[in-house]
């Protein structure tokens, strides 16, 4: 079976309007910041304008990353739902691939934007195998009391035992490939978020991001079995927040730039590679060619 996998957040594929941004500066965007708005009504017309002009611009960047991944399946990070994940396709995928991706599938999860997993298929692989949907099954209802994952650590940020652990979900996805058995896991963990009380973002949300990825490894284990899981075909794809490794960028553009990589003592990722369960498949890479992200918040 040859495969060609691909993952990829897509970052607020939305088909409505966030207004929030009126009542709380956190969710503004800087653009409508610099104009004096004097009314919620006047907020409203601008945000929609501003959303259409900034999505199409976007959606055009998304379709041409998805594109050069040459991917016969991509999961997908942050669809608001079939529809906008319909739309998209259709009026700015179709554009560069054709008739490429016909099979569409993702369900609400646990996120209070209402941003789900997903996934895209071709009907068949770029060598002709035919990729067949079976099931899909959502672990999002799954509690920290049910797999005894809650700990001192997570009380301790608030969440309790009878709470849902993934902040999105874990959809199992089933299908063969060539009548080849392959199930797909998709998630999107824990967002870093802010540093409080003194601790930075990622250190202070470790525990959830660990709780879920514990959570992934069982629900493949329970599936597979512990001891026969490296038998079966299977793939955790989607966003962890989270890396074993960083590149540290020192200098500027006058005196040159410096690259540092950097080992991180902990990531959530140390769950799923532990004893040789999964590979990271990232790690393939040279080291300078791993970053899967970056950051725009200034050099501080």
């Amino acid at each position: 079976m040859s495969l060609r996998l691909a993952t990829f957040n897509v970052e607020n594929l939305m088909n409505r309007f966030d207004f929030s941004g009126y009542r709380n500066q956190l969710n503004e965007d800087r653009t409508l910041a610099l104009f004096d708005i004097q009314s919620e009504a006047e907020y409203k017309m601008l945000e929609q304008a501003r959303a259409i002009a900034q999505s199409d611009d976007t959606r055009q960047l998304t379709a041409l990353a998805i594109a050069a991944t040459r991917a016969d399946i991509i999961c997908m990070q942050e669809v608001d739902n079939i529809e906008a994940l319909k739309a998209f396709e259709y009026g700015y995928l179709f554009k560069m691939v054709g008739h490429g991706y016909r099979q569409k599938y993702t369900t609400a999860g646990n996120d209070s934007r209402g941003i789900d997993v997903a996934v895209m298929m071709r009907n068949e692989t770029a060598q002709g195998q035919p990729i067949e949907f079976v099931r899909m099954t959502s672990h999002a209802y799954v509690t920290f009391e049910q797999f005894g994952l809650h700990t001192p650590e997570l009380a301790a940020l608030g969440h309790q035992a009878n709470q849902r652990i993934f902040r999105r979900d874990c959809l199992e996805i089933d299908l063969t490939v060539g009548r080849v058995p392959l199930t797909l896991y998709l998630v999107h963990f824990k967002s870093m978020g802010s540093p409080r009380n003194g601790v930075d973002g990622r250190q202070a949300t470790m525990p959830l991001r660990i709780a879920e990825a514990q959570a992934v490894r069982r629900i493949i284990e329970e599936r597979f079995g512990g001891d026969h899981a490296a038998d079966k075909y299977w793939a955790i794809c989607g966003d962890m927040n989270d890396y074993r490794q960083r590149v540290k960028i020192s200098g500027d553009a006058f005196d040159g730039y410096r690259f540092e990589v950097i080992d991180e003592s902990q990531s959530c990722l140390n769950v799923l590679t532990a004893s040789g369960f999964c590979e990271n498949a990232v790690e393939r890479r040279p080291e300078m060619d791993r970053w899967t992200l970056y950051h725009t918040r200034g050099p501080q």
